[in-house]
Order: C-alpha cells, then structure tokens, then sequence
C-alpha cells in the first residue's frame, strides 16, 4: 500500500480503519504535538504516522556513538549467516518475553528476532529489557527496511537525556518502576488495589506484570496509539495507560468470580481481549483523566525504589522473594493486630519499604502510658507504623513517613511536619484506609490543654536545610501543595507533635488526636469515606504500639 508496507501482512489489519489521505505534520510546537498525538492526528494513515516516528526518533538526544542502519547492514550477515532466524535463541534479557506478531508478515516476524540479536552484539550494557521484542515488532510496521528499524530501536535505547527516560534496560531499572506502578496504584486505584490484596499472596508479583500488559498482551491498534503518545511525553504515558487498564479491569470483572486460579492470567487475559469492553480512545481518555503526579516527582520515587533494591542486594533477576508475606509469622508478635492484618497494612505501605520486616520499638504494655517514652523509642526510625487498640475494641492506626524528632524544629510549640505518604487506616471493625490529606482541625488539640495557642502552620516555603541536597536521599517526593488543591502554608501538616499531645491528619477529614498520657484519645472525622469513622469520637486506648521497619 505504502512504501512502509513490507512487513505488515495487510490481511490481517483492519483496512478500513485506515484512510489514504495526504496530510503532513509541520507542527513543531511541543504541546501542539501532544495534542495531536493524544488526538490520534496520524493514527489512520500508516505512511504519516510512520514518517512522524521517524522525526519524533530522529530527534532524540544520543550517545555520541549510535549504531545506525548502516552498522546493521555491516553486521547482519556475521551474526544470523545463513541460519533461520527462528531457530536462534534470544538473548536472556528478552526475559523469555512474549514476541507479538502485530499482523506482521513472515518477514517481519523472522526480522523482529534478527534485530533482537544485532542490538544485543551493539548494546552488551543492556541486561534486562523484555519491551524491547514489542517494540521492534511495533516499528517495523513504519520501516522501509530491517536496518531503518535497527536505527530507530538504537535512538531509543541509546537515548542521553536524563530527563527522558524511555525503556529500561537493566532488572534494577524494571524493578523500581514496578515498585513505583505498585505505589501509583495504592495511590490512584485504591478499590482495585483491594481486590489485588484480597485475591493475591504477593501483590508486586501482579504489579510487575504492568509491562507486559502493555509490550505484548495489548493489541496492535492499542499499543500504536499509545506509542504515538509516548514518544512525544515520554514514560508517564506508560504509567497512565496501566492505571487506566487496571481500573478498567476493575470496573468490567467487580463482583464476577475470576476466570483463572491467578488474578495474573485474568488481568493478561482481559488486556488481551479488551476490544471487547474499551476502545484505544476510550483508554487513553480514561489514562489523562488520572491526575497524576509531575514527571519530576515520579522521578523521584523511582530513585528512591531504586535505591532501596540496591541497599537490599536486588539489582539482578533472581527468584523472587515474596515481598508482601515479609511479614514472616514466627517472627512477628502483636497484642493488637494479626499476622495477616499487618499483611493488609504492609500492602498499603510504599513497596520501598514493604522490602523490610517489622520492628516493634514501643508499646504501652511494656513501656508504659508516657508520650514522653513514646517519642525517645520512636525518634531515629523513619518510616514508623502507630497501632492504637481501644477499650472498645476498636482498631485503628497511622502510617508516618517523618522521624518524630522533626517535632523539635519547632521549639516547645506543636509543629506540624510529615510528607504525602502519611496515611491513617481503620482494620476493626471494618477495614478502611485514609490518606493524602493534611491535618485540617489542629484545633483538636485545644480540648484539655493549651496547645491550640502554640499550633503554627508549617511555612509557606521549605527551607534549603529542610531538603537533603541529594535527591534520592529523600523518603517522600510529595511535598508539592497543588497536588492537595491547599495553599501552600498547609502542604507540611500531616504529623504534629509537642510535650502534651501528638496529631496524625488522614483522608477525607480523618485527623487523630492522642494526649500527653496515651490513655485517652480523640478525632474528627466530617465528611468521611461512606460515612464511616477513623473510630469513636472520643476513645480509651487499650493498647498502644509502635513500629518500625527493619532491613
């Protein structure tokens, strides 16, 4: 049909969703490319949109020395010879990938497996990238030839700006951005998260799949239109799309019994088919309705996702360690909560830290009713877990991302600190968990005590000490205030502390207060998630416990 017709077993594609109109791009204005590119400009005429990836790849920044078609054509026939191309193994670090067809030709796919192993002779740095097979099979359909097809996976891969990031090409890479899908989805997708929980022993194990779902089991007409977005914005599109998919997955398969033994299969199964229930229109729709965090701060998570599986020895494939039951029964003791409901909690954590064990530091049982024996066992422990068992058989407790000796900074007053990440959760007598809002009534702390007359909000700035100056020394990227619609004076108010009292802010309104002798607590909860309290109002505490988290 076209010069870039080759490969595509035209057969096989849907024709008449093509249109054989002339039509040019001369549009060089970034947010005008994304616009059209989100809008599908060039999805329907082949020849465009194959002329439009090769200027979008074309300007990729690249290492100084790019292997290009020419190498390819130098090196093609020392490597394959005279041997079927299918009868070649592939690199290991393909990961035993699936090789989508993508309606190519016998050609095309005999080629796919060529250029795997040309790239794997040119680019030995690479250890892990089991997207790649998709991609070349995904270019190939806008390529005049093997060795143009060769040259435009190269760009990518060889892509020099640290600012955009485009296909991992090393297992600690793969892992860390699926730690950081588990997190966006704990974040973004909470009733889909829940039924992952419910359903999974070990809920990383589903959310690593996430690629895969995109390079591999989605349909052609899909992963086209995904990848005209995602070489104009980059990785985040790849991120939104996931999300999309499984809130979709969600919303199609709720309350219906899985198909499968393995949530895996159903989730691969679905995608696979999901012509079914939602077009690629719809999808990408449903992928930019996400607000989802800035670029920068996504950055930010995944370094500190990468340097916790660095700090655990994690940064080549391995059998994998079931992350989620880290939680291991004959270690673990608590008079407040179960086995499997501090499984609950740990599947609710950032995936950084649901690398580690936990660690009772304080409990009311053994140490006493003493806020002031509470923060020297707690101080120095960054994140901790606060569990609070009432006389009322209530269960309730906080997920704090700041070392409790932050309070300081604020002299004798009640300073407000903490990140995003904090989070308050119910498990008794129903689960529920709140999060991501900011302490919203510090004037809690008014009933009893002086305090209200001590409460300043955090400063509208964030002083220089304040952020250590490495970046992935930071525990929470999240500190950005337009992320919660507040003022920016607020953006810090999630934990507070004094001699006489502590605050944790949770979701929907949710705030937690607890007195200077840790008998007696209190909370505010208007406007709560289904009408349905942190706990009572006001409360005895039964017991009370502190965690942390140890490597």
């Amino acid at each position: 049909m076209d010069e870039y017709s080759r490969f595509v077993d035209w057969d096989k594609m849907d024709v008449s969703a093509q249109s054989q109109d002339t039509k040019e791009l001369t549009c060089t204005d970034l947010h005008e490319l994304k616009q059209l590119a989100r809008q599908g400009y060039w999805a329907k005429n082949h020849s465009l949109r194959a002329k439009v990836y090769h200027k979008l790849i074309s300007n990729i920044p690249c290492r100084t020395v790019t292997p290009d078609a020419n190498v390819y054509r130098d090196i093609v026939v020392k490597i394959i010879g005279k041997r079927n191309s299918s009868s070649l193994p592939l690199p290991e670090f393909v990961d035993n990938s699936l090789i989508p067809t993508y309606c190519l030709n016998a050609e095309g796919i005999g080629a796919v497996r060529k250029i795997i192993l040309c790239i794997a002779n040119q680019f030995p740095d690479i250890s892990f990238c089991p997207a790649l097979p998709s991609v070349i099979a995904l270019l190939l359909h806008y390529s005049k030839d093997e060795a143009e097809c060769f040259e435009q996976v190269c760009r990518i891969l060889a892509c020099n700006d640290p600012s955009k990031r485009l296909i991992d090409q090393t297992f600690l890479a793969f892992e860390s951005s699926c730690m950081t899908f588990g997190d966006l989805v704990n974040k973004y997708c909470q009733a889909a998260h829940k039924l992952m929980v419910a359903v999974s022993e070990d809920v990383l194990e589903v959310y690593s799949d996430w690629q895969r779902w995109l390079f591999g089991e989605l349909p052609m007409a899909y992963i086209a239109r995904i990848f005209d977005v995602f070489l104009v914005e980059g990785y985040k599109v790849l991120y939104r799309v996931a999300l999309a998919l499984l809130k979709f997955f969600h919303k199609v398969r709720a309350g219906q019994p899985m198909e499968s033994d393995s949530i895996q299969q159903d989730i691969r199964a679905f995608v696979r088919d999901i012509a079914k229930s939602v077009s690629p229109e719809r999808l990408l729709e449903k992928a930019f309705a996400i607000r989802l965090f800035s670029r920068k701060e996504i950055q930010l998570l995944q370094m500190a996702n990468e340097k916790a599986l660095q700090q655990k020895g994690i940064t080549v494939k391995q059998k994998r360690q079931n992350v989620h039951l880290a939680v291991h029964a004959e270690n673990f003791k608590s008079e407040i909560v179960s086995v499997k409901e501090m499984r609950d909690i740990w599947s609710w954590i950032p995936e950084r830290f649901a690398l580690c064990q936990p660690l009772l530091l304080f409990t009311t049982l053994e140490h006493g009713c003493s806020l002031s024996r509470f923060y020297s066992h707690s101080e120095g422990h960054e994140p901790t877990l606060l569990l609070i068992k009432t006389t009322a058989k209530e269960v309730c407790g906080a997920y704090l991302s700041t070392d409790w000796s932050e309070r300081r900074r604020g002299g004798n007053k009640l300073s407000f600190f903490g990140t995003g990440e904090c989070f308050v959760f119910r498990l008794q007598p129903e689960v529920e968990r709140y999060e991501w809002v900011i302490i919203k009534h510090p004037e809690l702390a008014s009933t009893g005590s002086e305090t209200e007359n001590h409460a300043q909000p955090a400063s509208s700035t964030l002083s220089s000490s304040s952020i250590p100056s490495d970046p992935s020394d930071r525990l929470s990227p999240f500190l950005a205030a337009r992320h919660f619609n507040l003022p920016s004076k607020t953006a810090s108010m999630f934990m507070a502390g004094s001699s006489e009292c502590i605050i944790v802010g949770g979701g929907d309104g949710q705030a937690l207060y607890l007195d200077a002798d840790l008998n007696h607590g209190r909370t505010s909860h208007c406007n709560t998630f289904n009408n349905q309290p942190l706990c009572s109002e006001s409360f005895q505490i039964s017991i009370l416990e502190v965690w942390g988290f140890r490597d």
